[in-house]
């Protein structure tokens, strides 16, 4: 095979990705089978002493021919074939040998133009991937290698990768090596970072790196210029890609701080640097254009210098244009003032974009006034847009505004409608007008069946009202009345008394409850209501009479009584679960007040429990296990014991079947929870009172199933 049917397939590019051996034995007979040319002949002859010979001054000799192939002066074919082909395999066998005896003899300058110099002189992207991939792969004397690294990055190689692909003289490499090539050039920083942690060097960190990288950019850009000026063609392809990498690892910033003062001073007064500036930003792939686009306008500070970099981009690229008159305005609200006028001086700047900042407007004005953009956005983003609004409103021109007037009237949607007369219109007042029971009682007038849902209001409102009028009869009538209001449900009215009257009745020494309660009884009832017959009469006076040694004291059988609370436990009940969520100006039940919180739950729960066998005690306990439920899991530990209370005397006070028909839903999910709280809870009497419900439980469903 001639040495110009060498296949495309195994230039050094593949060769780099499909092949990663380094031993110089398979590199010489991969040469030797691949042509038989004379120069081809001297380089294996050359890799050959390479690998096997251990004269230093053969093996320096050899180093020399190397580096000789590798200069920049032409030296045949057999330096273009090498540097094509068999650089990038070279380079591996070198950093595979780089701890043999013989290049430890190498004295410092030997082994900086021998050794190093062959990194440095040839193509530097091979050169560079080779020494990423040897820092990834190589353990030892990996030192001398980030030492090589180093060196290539201070020597310009940035700068000499850039400009051969400006020129056209970089390889036509595959969209794979391109790729890996502009990963390692935007993740170097990352690479090193990840490799050579915690003796990373200075020059690889991300600031300095991209210093250094915008630069090289810099430095492509103005060789670009010089050679158009001289009348030769170059492409910013690869240039513009390195950019966009760079960006979409997160370095915009970094990158643009030097590289967008530099664009705005060259681009002021030279036409050659703003058709290279476009050309730059227009060759970005779009993949990576937002970045770029953003990094730019945040850098840049100023409409004019925008438009002299970006030149008509807005209106050439489709993403560019959501970005600048969408995106950045509409959707992202956290950019400063100067940023949203450098944006909309852009768009104001030139001819052609001013149709855009039209465009925008109108799509503001849409956003800006839209009530579902009101109700579901943030109070900083409608200020965001407000301020968008304000700024592209004072752009405008006096024929723009004109034609923007007559295209928002003409689509109003009030022009079917007849104008009211707001001739005798009256300022209502911003104060909350007083309320009279003047105007109360007008309105019961009109509506007589709302009294019966009022009336407790207005007696407590009757019930502290004073004269301050010196109204006649002002007692009487306020006695009348809340007469009148007790009449039309006198069950709250009579518990309430009945518990005042008890309540009121004076504690004697070594008086129980119960007695008062009796006596409380006693004097509420009337003597005909239970006359007693003579014969027990004389039964009692025989027996107070009568003496018994032997026999034990006798007790009547307790007599059997109604539960006079079973009627009005609703009324004790439901009042005290009105309103527990809205916290008032002396407490916050859900708030900070436990103590109070848990003494309700508790006495809620008394209240069902004394509510046992009523015709309301199923409703009772369902009302009381959803308000418990949302305060099972309460940080307080009383509170829990509150609601195991509660639930304790659900189970207690309403049926069997009550439980299964009431509760079904939720009392499987209950049980759950109750064997959470009796295996986890930190406290012992809620898991104590946890225990209890369980077998309370288990004992009602199962009388419930053995019933038949």
């Amino acid at each position: 095979m001639g040495e110009e049917e060498i296949p495309a397939s195994l230039g050094r590019c593949d060769l780099t990705l499909t092949s990663s051996s380094s031993d110089p034995r398979e590199l010489i007979s991969t040469l030797q089978t691949l042509t038989s040319s004379s120069d081809t002949r001297e380089l294996i002859a050359t890799l050959q002493t390479l690998n096997s010979s251990s004269d230093t001054r053969e093996l320096i000799s050899t180093l020399q021919t190397l580096n000789d192939l590798t200069a920049d002066v032409p030296c045949g074919a057999a330096s273009a074939e090498f540097k094509s082909s068999y650089y990038t395999r070279t380079l591996q066998v070198l950093i595979s040998r780089i701890n043999v005896d013989w290049v430890q003899k190498l004295t410092v300058a030997q082994r900086r133009d021998l050794w190093d110099g062959l990194f440095f002189h040839g193509p530097p992207e091979q050169a560079l991937l080779v020494l990423m991939d040897g820092l990834g792969t190589l353990s030892a004397g990996r030192d001398h290698l980030v030492d090589i690294l180093e060196e290539f990055l201070r020597s310009g190689g940035l700068d000499r990768l850039l400009w051969s692909y400006c020129q056209g003289q970089g390889p036509r490499d595959s969209p794979q090596l391109r790729e890996a090539l502009l990963g390692r050039l935007a993740g170097l920083p990352d690479l090193t970072a990840n490799r050579l942690h915690p003796h990373n060097r200075e020059l690889f960190l991300p600031e300095r790196y991209c210093a250094l990288l915008a630069n090289a950019l810099l430095h492509a850009l103005e060789n670009t210029c010089q050679a158009l000026r001289n009348g030769c063609d170059c492409s910013l392809v690869f240039v513009a890609q390195v950019l966009g990498k760079v960006c979409i690892h997160g370095n915009s910033a970094l990158v643009f701080g030097l590289l967008a003062p530099r664009l705005s001073l060259c681009t002021r007064s030279d036409v050659v640097w703003q058709r290279v500036s476009w050309k730059l930003m227009e060759n970005v792939p779009e993949r990576w254009l937002e970045p770029v686009v953003t990094g730019m306008v945040l850098a840049i500070g100023r409409p004019s210098a925008l438009s002299r970099v970006l030149g008509n981009l807005v209106l050439k690229n489709k993403k560019a244009q959501f970005l600048l008159t969408h995106k950045m305005l509409l959707l992202q609200y956290h950019h400063p003032t100067a940023v949203l006028r450098t944006i909309l001086g852009y768009l104001a700047s030139d001819r052609e974009r001013r149709p855009l900042l039209i465009q925008v407007l109108r799509s503001v004005c849409e956003t800006w006034s839209s009530p579902s953009s009101v109700r579901n956005t943030p109070v900083e983003q409608q200020l965001y847009v407000s301020r968008v609004l304000l700024l592209s409103a004072s752009l405008l021109k006096g024929e723009e505004i004109t034609l923007l007037r007559s295209d928002f009237l003409s689509v109003s949607s009030d022009d079917d409608l007849t104008p009211y007369d707001m001739s005798c219109d009256q300022e209502l007042s911003k104060a909350t007008p007083p309320r009279y029971l003047s105007d109360c009682m007008d309105g019961i007038g009109i509506l007589t069946h709302l009294i019966i849902y009022f009336h407790v209001q207005m007696a407590r409102v009757l019930l502290h009202l004073e004269d301050r009028f010196s109204t006649p009869g002002f007692l009487s009538l306020r006695h009348t009345t809340m007469v009148a209001l007790a009449v039309t449900d006198p069950a709250p009215v009579n518990v309430l008394a009945m518990s005042a009257q008890e309540l009121s009745q004076p504690i004697r020494a070594g008086e129980a409850p119960n007695e008062r309660a009796a006596l409380v009884a006693e004097v509420t009832s009337y003597p005909g209501d239970d006359p007693v017959h003579w014969r027990q009469v004389v039964e009692r006076r025989i027996q107070g009479k009568t003496r018994r040694i032997s026999k034990g004291v006798t007790r009547p059988p307790a007599k059997g009584t109604a539960n006079r609370y079973a009627p009005v436990a609703g009324h004790f009940f439901f009042p005290l679960l009105q309103n527990h969520d809205r916290p008032q100006v002396t407490f916050d039940l859900l708030g900070s007040d436990h103590l109070v919180l848990g003494r309700l739950i508790h006495t809620l729960g008394l209240l069902v429990h004394l509510a046992v066998n009523a015709p309301v005690a199923p409703q009772m306990g369902r009302a009381l296990l959803d308000f418990v439920w949302a305060l099972r899991y309460h940080a307080d530990q009383m509170v829990r014991r509150g609601v195991l209370f509660a639930v304790c005397s659900v189970f207690l006070s309403m049926p069997s079947e009550s439980l299964l028909t009431e509760l079904s839903e939720t009392l499987f999910e209950t049980r759950a929870w109750l064997a959470d709280v009796a295996e986890a809870d930190t406290d012992a009497d809620c898991r104590s009172l946890a225990v209890q419900s369980l077998v309370l439980l288990e004992k009602s469903l199962k009388r419930q199933l053995e019933a038949p």
